[in-house]
């Protein structure tokens, strides 16, 4: 028999569509530690559903794996995977992957969390794909995120975006399919490498990036 602590019975659980303030999503939020990933993304709160290894266990590795090694060669820069962010009053996403230098313009604060807008944001999305490009994308540019990439997994198709006078546009490949952060330094990316789990390349493109002048 499972014994529910008495704290937990007053809190409503969290659900699917809950339209909640960030205070009220973080509570019912920590008083379910069985759920392991939730978003409130313009005041809705959205629970993720099992992920499958090929549309997004997989390639989130390998999103992870390319910007570990960037990390690895940049003190100073920090690397979260999946964690929580406090954007602004009404969103709190937790995405894929974010990197930023703390002070830049997002801060670790005094329990643990990110608060404000890391520079970069990467989303792997296969059946999250509506909310990533539109209610997500519109909260992460309006917050300040400079770059944010989407991996649309069903469709082989990455998005990269960079923000420009308050825009979103799109950073395109250069002739030899490398798209080159505008952010961070050496932050090459061989895209056509990625999309078919060319990791040995992705990689040693990344380290042409670093060894380069900009890196």
């Amino acid at each position: 028999m499972v014994t529910i602590p008495k704290q937990m019975l007053s809190v409503p659980p969290l659900e699917n569509g809950d339209r909640l303030s960030r205070h009220e999503f973080e509570r019912r939020y920590q008083a379910m530690p069985q759920v392991k990933k939730a978003e409130l993304i313009e005041g809705v709160a959205y629970m993720a559903s099992p992920l499958r290894i090929k549309s997004h266990g997989e390639p989130h590795g390998n999103i992870i794996g390319w910007l570990w090694t960037y990390k690895t060669a940049k003190p100073g820069v920090v690397l979260g995977d999946n964690p929580t962010v406090r954007l602004d009053p009404d969103n709190e996403p937790q995405p894929d992957a974010v990197l930023f230098i703390p002070g830049r313009q997002a801060t670790i604060s005094a329990d643990d969390y990110i608060e404000g807008a890391p520079e970069l944001v990467a989303e792997v999305a296969a059946s999250t794909v509506s909310i990533d490009l539109h209610d997500k994308k519109r909260a992460y540019r309006r917050s300040g995120v400079q770059e944010y990439i989407v991996w649309r997994t069903l469709d082989q198709q990455l998005d990269w975006f960079v923000l420009k006078d308050d825009e979103y546009v799109l950073l395109n490949a250069d002739e030899r399919g490398i798209i080159r952060s505008r952010v961070f330094p050496g932050l090459w990316l061989a895209v056509s490498a990625l999309l078919k789990g060319d990791m040995k390349t992705v990689l040693s493109v990344l380290q042409t990036g670093l060894q380069s002048s900009e890196g």
